[in-house]
């Protein structure tokens, strides 16, 4: 139930995790341990964020930058997935949440690409948030992807002789990002939050964010909790998004 104090919510959050290996630096701990505390954190968030009946969760979990960290520490984190989803499956799927995973994923190892095809296909039924987890995924990636897809379509299929259409469209691209390829409409983010004081995108969903509402918090993400979660969604309740308008035209 949502009992935030605006009516004003977002359809679909972004959040860049950002911060497990200082929060475990701080603690004299290695960067796994931060890891696994994220994970926690990500668990409490999705729960929160359907409870509060926004529709939309895109979660940037692996990019596909993070192949340069060490073999130790992606390894780990492939392992995590395949724990995440032991151990979490269950109340995922009791909150109706329906998961879904973007980027190239596949490129992982087998066990953990088997324990992300179960959690999908163990949630596709159900008609809660839709949960996107971002992972081997790169913004740029994802945008050069579409158009090589969109120029292969056209060879096969003749299609720029039989209808004489040459040019890309904004559309034909947003249809062919993994955003585009869902079996359901999925929105373009309206807030995109990063913890950990960093300001940038870092490459994740740089088309679909052009007019996402940014708020970055300097928390750490293992210690990011519900409460301030709920004070940065009533932050964006009260901005006024204009798309490059005047307010009176969009009115």
């Amino acid at each position: 139930m949502n009992d935030l104090k605006t009516n004003n919510l977002p359809r679909h959050i972004a959040i860049i995790m950002d911060g497990n290996g200082r929060w475990a630096k701080h603690r004299g701990k290695p960067r796994l341990f931060g890891h696994r505390a994220g994970a926690t954190s990500m668990k409490k968030i999705v729960i929160a964020t359907a409870k509060m009946g926004i529709e939309y969760l895109t979660v940037y979990a692996f990019s596909t930058e993070n192949w340069k960290r060490s073999t130790e520490e992606v390894s780990g984190l492939f392992k995590l997935i395949i724990q995440y989803v032991a151990s979490e499956l269950n109340e995922l799927i009791d909150a109706n949440v329906h998961i879904n995973v973007i980027g190239d994923y596949k490129k992982l190892p087998d066990a953990s690409v088997k324990a992300l095809d179960k959690m999908i296909d163990k949630t596709k039924y159900n008609d809660g948030l839709k949960f996107n987890i971002a992972i081997n995924y790169g913004g740029r990636d994802d945008i050069t992807r579409a158009v090589n897809q969109i120029i292969r379509e056209r060879e096969i299929n003749n299609l720029s002789f039989k209808t004489g259409k040459t040019e890309v469209t904004e559309d034909d691209i947003s249809k062919h990002l993994y955003t585009g390829k869902m079996n359901f409409d999925i929105p373009d983010p309206d807030l995109l939050i990063r913890t950990s004081g960093e300001q940038r995108l870092s490459n994740f969903l740089i088309w679909q964010s052009s007019y996402s509402e940014l708020i970055f918090t300097k928390t750490l993400w293992p210690d990011f909790d519900e409460e301030e979660y709920r004070s940065l969604i009533e932050a964006y309740s009260n901005r006024d998004r204009r798309y490059g308008g005047i307010k009176e035209e969009i009115k």
